[in-house]
């Protein structure tokens, strides 16, 4: 009985607050109902995307409809209308501005399309608006800042569209005192710092604000620290350029700081890293800002920290393992050093890793503890030593290992594959080493980069399970053996395959009954130096984005079906013996197709450098819309070059026409210019050269040498300042180097040849002196690498630059330019005058050829200070001295050509400089010493041979070396009239060597008079100065 009584009251209970929220719910206001109604009907929306509007309706009450909330006695209090796809109907006389007890109000993610409506002031009780989004444009309304009793207002918007300027940012939030939440971003804020800042002051309740991307100006004011309730703040993506204030570290209630992209400057305050409070912080894309990690305080609350790309340097400090709270950590891109300490494993609730592109060094601590991690990026260092199983083991949650461009060596353990969880493994460009075992991998693995290691064997069979595998690159390894191409068709679902540059050998048995396409989802494939004949059938009927055939010896034809693949964007046919196009109906072209633009919509990437094409250069080409780079170099293409080619639309950044038998001007049409590197080499041009390239301001590669260029010293260059390599050997470019400004700015500038032309005059003292490039100090950090341009991110293609230059005196082919590597040419022409001593300041660079001019006084002392030089050619000028003994210091030299100069005296003894042939130095007036067979008599090269001849006047003896007036004795001695007084006259004969000596002595500053005793006579005696 006691149950059924208990059952039935709570059976009433029940029934009764049914009955009063259903009462309560059919209190909707009439007015406010029939408002809501006109509401829907005036709004501008899809029906068919709505999910809240759809629902009004006469039949039920307004506040059971989607997005509306009443309060207890039915009055509507709350209005949410995001993401209803509303396109208008919203203004002034908006019935929405009638629902006087509206307290929330969210119309965020719309496109309203319309400025925001000033009758917002009539909401009076709002204390939350939500704006955001909403394709709002235009000036914020003042009637806002009269609703006093806001506590969060959201005006953010997309590209600045809406604006903060009249009111400002100050007017706007004067009276908002209950503010706690403001959310600006992407609103045009107008004022300089101090405004901007000074109006932020006047809200001390402020806990969140977010104004990202509002064109926001520093420097930060440490006074905003006087907002100590703020607990969220975000200022991203504004160009404040200043440091961040050390008071910023006194936000007691700071959780969430980020500052991402804001160019700021100096050093970051590390106090920050150590607020209690702080959870997130983001400073990362700050390429300026430095700072270091000296110690983490335990028991710290961050759970996500970005710095990367910025300057912050030094090692990681073993306290970071204090930090067990974080789960994401991203320092990539920075300067980072020292090796990873084994408190890591410290950091268990870890799940995403990232401390690529930086300078860690050692090996990889174990992180088998940090069971949570999903992705570890340790790309682009210089780590080093094995990878064993205890490194990841029990990282069951693991997806993406990326260990890319680092020194790790060994083998690749076995077990690293059978990660249950790893989707994505990149291992490529080590030193990894021996064969691979594939045995129980793991089936969830779906893309693979084990290419530029050392390993060997035949191509694994097992590999051939992994069903899943999307990509697949094993290329630039020491594979070997035969692939057959229908095993490869296991790998259904592979979208990217790239076997290039090993020595395997493609057996295609493809058939027209073969299963077509053999890849269904094939995008990628990279077959270079794969030992092919012709093309594979297998690639026939795929959709291909990125083909690379390059280095086979494929000839003949290049079939229509690969041309007929609109969807193609990277086409790599170099170092093949290709001549032709197929046409339909068998027409084939031995030329370049008039009409080429039609199979290239796509095309970013063009190469078909290295084959026999013939004919010219179609101007159709012009027309492909996406072309980046195009490589027809070391054919046989004849005809001009096309006006509209090196313009292209401002399209183009990679151009190379070098090597084939192009004629005629360059010409151009007026346009932009995207040119990064620019081959013309080896051709027959003419003309002078186009102005045009004034206006290439990203230009590192420009080299039209071995042409027939008729044209002064293009001045007008030194507007580009990204010029890396500058070669115009080999023309008919005349004048000189003198420019207005004496100073030519090409700070990264590393490889400059003008050899072979007719330029003359005297080298200005200061021509070289901001070639930054070629200098090196005790701080220079310099990456080993090459000048390349990643052209398709995606498909990871790149262009690697390359150039011929002279080297120790033969012609040498660079595939690669390392960024180091530096040259000077500026042989056979006719320069005259002093060498620059401002050439030594030069210190890094590699090749310095001065050779076939007349150059002439004496070898710099200051070319001792070229640490890096390998190869110095002076040769055939009119030099005169002795050689520097500063030369005997450049340990790195192994190729010196003085020979055929004016020099004189002893080969600086007991240095490698005597290693070099005894040609080095032939043909001088005087060098005696090893290697050379003349010997050198006691003086030699430290004073001129004397001849002793009286002085009536002074009773100074008078000495003279012969070498010094041989050309005047040469002479003298055809002229009769002369030469018999010398002979017979004694006082003549004094007179005319004193006069002869008074003339070297002022024409050579290396001289100077010494005077001397012998026998109790006085002599002066003309002697080299002393280094």
């Amino acid at each position: 009985m006691k149950i059924s009584l208990v059952s039935w009251f709570y059976f009433t209970v029940y029934c009764w607050t049914c009955l009063v929220v259903h009462i309560v719910s059919d209190q909707c206001n009439k007015d406010e109902r029939s408002q809501l109604l006109q509401l829907k009907n005036n709004l501008t929306f899809e029906p068919e995307s709505s999910n809240k509007l759809s629902s009004w309706n006469q039949r039920s009450a307004c506040c059971e409809w989607r997005g509306v909330t009443c309060d207890e006695e039915g009055r509507v209090t709350g209005l949410d209308l995001s993401e209803e796809s509303i396109a208008g109907g919203f203004d002034n006389s908006s019935s929405l501005f009638s629902l006087r007890h509206l307290q929330n109000l969210n119309l965020s993610y719309n496109n309203f399309n319309s400025e925001i409506p000033s009758a917002f002031n009539k909401l009076e009780n709002l204390t939350t608006l939500s704006l955001a989004y909403a394709g709002f444009v235009g000036q914020v309304p003042i009637q806002i800042s009269q609703l006093t009793k806001l506590v969060t207002l959201d005006l953010s918007s997309q590209a600045q569209e809406v604006k903060l300027e009249n009111p400002s940012l100050l007017e706007l939030v004067r009276n908002l005192t209950k503010l706690r939440q403001l959310y600006l971003d992407g609103v045009s804020v107008s004022g300089g710092a101090q405004e901007w800042q000074t109006a932020l002051l006047q809200i001390p309740t402020l806990e969140e604000l977010s104004m990202l991307s509002c064109y926001l100006s520093g420097p930060l004011l440490p006074s905003l620290a006087r907002l100590e309730n703020l607990s969220v703040l975000d200022l991203s993506y504004n160009n404040l350029a200043c440091p961040v204030p050390e008071t910023f570290a006194h936000f007691k209630s700071l959780t969430s700081l980020k500052l991402t992209d804001c160019e700021l400057i100096g050093i970051f305050p590390e106090k920050i890293f150590q607020i209690p409070t702080l959870s997130y912080i983001d400073i990362s894309d700050n390429y300026d800002l430095s700072g270091f990690f000296h110690h983490f305080l335990p028991n710290g609350s961050l759970h996500t920290m970005f710095v990367s790309d910025t300057n912050f340097s030094g090692p990681l400090p073993n306290s970071i393992g204090n930090l067990r709270n974080l789960s994401n950590l991203d320092l990539s891109s920075s300067q980072f050093s020292g090796t990873l300490p084994n408190s890591l494993q410290n950091l268990t609730q870890l799940v995403d890793l990232d401390l690529s592109g930086n300078r860690l060094s050692g090996s990889v601590p174990a992180l088998h503890l940090c069971k949570q991690l999903q992705s570890i990026y340790l790309t682009d260092n210089t780590f080093t030593g094995t990878i064993s199983l205890v490194n990841f083991q029990d990282l069951v949650n693991l997806e993406y290992l990326n260990l890319d461009s680092n020194f790790f060596t060994g083998t690749i353990p076995s077990s690293i594959f059978t990660l249950p969880s790893l989707h994505y493994l990149h291992l490529s460009n080590n030193k990894f080493e021996g064969q691979l075992d594939f045995t129980n991998t793991s089936y969830s693995l779906q893309s693979l980069d084990l290419s530029g290691n050392l390993l060997e064997g035949s191509f694994p069979i097992s590999l051939f399970e992994l069903t899943n595998l999307e990509s697949l690159s094993l290329s630039s390894n020491n594979f070997s053996g035969t692939i057959e191409v229908n095993l490869l068709g296991k790998l259904e679902n592979l979208t990217t395959l790239d076997i290039s540059n090993n020595t395997l050998t493609i057996n295609d048995i493809s058939t027209p009954l073969t299963r077509s396409p053999l890849f269904p989802s094939l995008k990628v494939i990279g077959l270079a130096s794969c030992k092919l004949t012709k093309f594979p059938q297998f690639l026939k009927n795929h959709s291909l984005r990125s083909i690379d055939l390059s280095n086979n010896h494929i000839a003949g034809t290049i079939p229509h079906w690969l041309w007929n693949n609109n969807a193609l964007e990277n086409i790599d046919l170099s170092y093949n013996y290709l001549t032709d196009w197929e046409e339909p109906m068998f027409n084939n072209f031995s030329f370049l197709p008039p009409k080429i633009d039609k199979y290239l919509r796509k095309a970013r990437f063009l190469s078909i450098a290295n084959n026999n094409i013939q004919g010219s250069i179609p101007e159709s080409i012009c027309d492909a819309p996406n072309l980046r780079v195009l490589d027809l170099s070391n054919n046989s293409l004849t005809g001009t070059i096309p006006k509209c080619l090196i313009a292209m639309n401002g399209t183009i950044s990679i151009l190379d026409l070098g090597r084939n038998k192009l004629s005629g001007t360059i010409d151009t049409c007026p346009g932009l210019c995207s040119l990064r590197t620019l081959h013309l080499n080896g051709n027959s041009l003419h003309g002078k050269l186009p102005k045009y390239l004034a206006n290439c301001a990203m230009m590192e590669i420009l080299d039209i040498g071995d042409n027939q260029i008729h044209d002064e010293f293009p001045c007008w260059f030194e507007n580009m300042t990204t010029l890396r390599v500058l070669i115009l050997r080999s023309n008919k470019i005349n004048g000189s180097l003198k420019c207005e400004r004496t100073e030519v700015a090409w700070p990264q500038l590393q490889i400059f040849d003008l050899a072979s032309n007719n330029l003359g005059g005297r080298i200005p003292l200061a021509f070289f002196g901001s070639w930054k490039a070629m200098i090196a100090d005790e701080s220079d950090q310099r990456k080993l690498g090459h000048l390349q341009s990643e052209v398709l991110e995606i498909y990871s293609v790149f262009y690697n630059d390359r150039v011929t230059v002279t080297s120790k005196g033969q012609r040498m082919y660079l595939a690669k330019i390392l960024i180091i590597f530096t040259v000077i040419d500026l042989s056979c022409n006719k320069f005259e005058g002093l060498i620059p001593g401002g050439l030594g300041q030069l210190n890094a660079v590699h090749i310095l050829n001065l050779s076939h001019n007349t150059f002439s006084g004496s070898i710099p002392s200051s070319f001792g200070n070229m640490k890096d030089l390998e190869s110095l050619d002076l040769s055939n000028n009119n030099l005169s001295g002795s050689i520097p003994t500063q030369l005997a210091h450049l340990s790195f030299l192994s190729f010196l050509n003085l020979s055929c100069n004016h020099l004189m005296g002893r080969i600086p003894t007991g240095t490698q400089i005597q290693s070099f042939p005894a040609d080095s130095f032939s043909d001088n007036d005087g060098l005696c010493g090893p290697p050379l067979s003349e010997n050198c008599s006691v003086g030699d090269g430290m004073q001129v041979t004397p001849s002793q001849v009286s002085n009536s006047n002074a009773g100074v003896k008078i000495s003279f070396h012969w070498n010094f007036i041989s050309f005047e004795v040469g002479f003298t001695s055809g002229v009769g009239i002369i030469v018999f007084p010398l002979l017979f006259h004694k006082p003549w004969r004094k007179w005319y060597w004193k006069c002869v000596e008074d003339i070297l002595y002022h024409t050579f500053p290396q001289l100077d008079f010494v005077y001397e005793r012998h026998g109790g006579q006085s002599y002066r005696t003309l002697r080299w100065k002393p280094q």
